[in-house]
């Protein structure tokens, strides 16, 4: 058996690209829906202002990893118990977003500002790990949320600079299981913050109990239209369809994505099955898509980084499907993790590159 780090990874990913640039601000917005017979999916866009050059990989059982550490010392060591799919980006070995056989999720979102990971001994580096392999260090032993909880306060997660980037990577974590219970993970003034989800819905800074806090200023919002309103002796209505929803916020920032994918996902009519959840979840994240150059992170020589939606994901637990679009091409497709081969003796990459196409009809 090999062992591979992710250092000697990340040094030929970054030979690879031409990424080498820092970020712009993030804008992703992740969901949760529960269909008619209880199966659930957890579904994402994925925002950046350089192109993260993602593929779906299939991490294979028994796969071996080194965590990173602050000094390039070798950090925690363990095989995966479980088998994974997901996205990834520039050619590394971890996954971004997806689920393991277990039907346990993990999705990582941008957390600038607020994120600030644990202090680093370097006399002990056997529990550390960089803040981006904490997701596949989720899906390789876990198999539910609890697990997840127990586990965490034994590892840290410290600030390893992505060398990709120049920066500690600023990000928080949602976990959702099979049955649906979900838990958002956050590292704040160099704490661990474990907090349920009872949405299931994620987006970006500020840290997730604010976001919880800010919905009671939409107590009013509500699917129904409202009632005309008498002032006096004049009857006013409201100019026709939507008029329930008035005042929910339209913008891009993450505080007003939250509000609006918070009152969506529960406001949609819910599917039978798993297969009609994923539908309902691509057509919900219709609403959070940015075209590229409406968002802009603005450089000192004046130009723009745009800040646009590179590619939207769903994982159903229930099936272990991992279903994806991208901003090229956004026909839905997907990988049937229970079709691959779980104990593979490498990652297996699947690119999610191409164009989609117009299909001529009339003739």
């Amino acid at each position: 058996m090999i062992t591979r780090t992710f250092g000697r990874k990340l040094a030929a990913a970054l030979m690879a690209s031409a990424m080498l640039a820092a970020p712009a601000a993030e804008a992703c917005t992740g969901i949760t829906l529960t269909a008619a017979d209880g199966s659930v999916v957890r579904a994402r866009t994925m925002e950046f202002g350089v192109d993260l050059q993602s593929d779906v990989i299939v991490s294979p059982r028994n796969y071996e990893r080194t965590g990173e550490t602050p000094d390039q010392k070798p950090g925690l060591s363990w095989k995966a118990k479980y088998a994974s799919v997901g996205t990834n980006g520039a050619g590394l070995p971890v996954i971004v977003d997806g689920l393991n056989e277990k039907g346990l999720s993990v999705g990582i979102f941008y957390f600038d500002q607020s994120a600030q990971f644990q202090p680093y001994d370097a006399a002990d580096p056997s529990k550390t790990i960089a803040p981006w392999q904490l997701g596949s260090y989720i899906l390789d032993n876990f198999a539910g949320v609890e697990e997840v909880k127990a586990a965490l306060p034994d590892i840290n997660v410290a600030p390893v600079v992505l060398e990709q980037f120049k920066i500690v990577l600023p990000v928080h974590y949602i976990v959702t299981e099979e049955s649906g219970k979900s838990i958002v993970i956050e590292y704040v003034d160099g704490k661990l913050s474990v907090q349920d989800n009872p949405l299931g819905v994620i987006t970006n800074n500020p840290p997730f109990d604010w976001h919880m806090t800010n919905l009671k200023n939409y107590v009013n919002l509500d699917y129904a239209n409202v009632e005309p309103k008498k002032l006096g002796d004049l009857t006013i209505s409201g100019f026709g369809q939507g008029t329930g929803m008035l005042g929910a916020p339209g913008d891009f920032t993450s505080p007003s994505r939250f509000v609006r994918a918070a009152f969506f996902q529960t406001g949609v009519a819910q599917g039978k099955t798993s297969d009609d959840a994923i539908f309902e979840a691509f057509h919900i994240l219709n609403n959070f898509d940015i075209p590229k150059g409406s968002v802009r992170e603005m450089g000192s020589d004046g130009q723009y980084t745009p800040d646009y939606t590179q590619w939207t994901s769903a994982d159903d637990l229930s099936q272990k499907r991992f279903y994806f679009r991208t901003y090229d091409n956004s026909t839905i497709r997907f990988v049937d993790l229970l079709k691959q081969d779980l104990d593979a003796k490498d990652i297996k990459t699947i690119k999610m590159d191409g164009y989609e196409t117009a299909e001529e009809v009339g003739n």
